[in-house]
């Protein structure tokens, strides 16, 4: 099953207050995850801590799945970092900073776990 959403980023302060460690468990357990409706996890069939594919047109990453109901239907939100940067559009139409609003997203279930910050990058580099 996969569900068609309106991927977002922005900081969180837990994802703030970690910044300085980023390889640090703290870190990953604060930005790789992506938060999404109960309705929405419920139609994917997961819960709270399961793995979720999250794909755009910019790539794809493997995330926790985190529920919060004050988002709407089908708007999904990744906290800015690596996990973000993974499937957000990197232009940055001149100003430097990329786009982390309103990225057409699939995510679907899967069994693949989220890969630690070093895993990340690494595959960052062989793709």
């Amino acid at each position: 099953m996969k569900i068609k959403a309106n991927l977002i980023s922005g900081r969180t302060a837990d994802q703030g207050a970690h910044l300085e460690a980023k390889t640090h468990k703290g870190y990953f357990d604060a930005c790789a995850y992506c938060e999404l409706n109960s309705a929405d996890l419920e139609r994917l069939g997961v819960s709270e801590g399961d793995s979720l594919k999250v794909t755009t047109e910019f790539g794809e990453v493997v995330v926790f799945a985190k529920a919060n109901d004050g988002n709407p239907d089908n708007l999904a939100f990744i906290p800015m970092g690596p996990w973000a940067n993974a499937v957000l559009d990197p232009d940055t139409h001149g100003c430097g900073m990329p786009g982390f609003k309103g990225v057409p997203a699939e995510i679907e279930v899967t069994e693949e776990k989220p890969l630690e910050m070093k895993a990340l990058m690494r595959k960052y580099l062989e793709d």
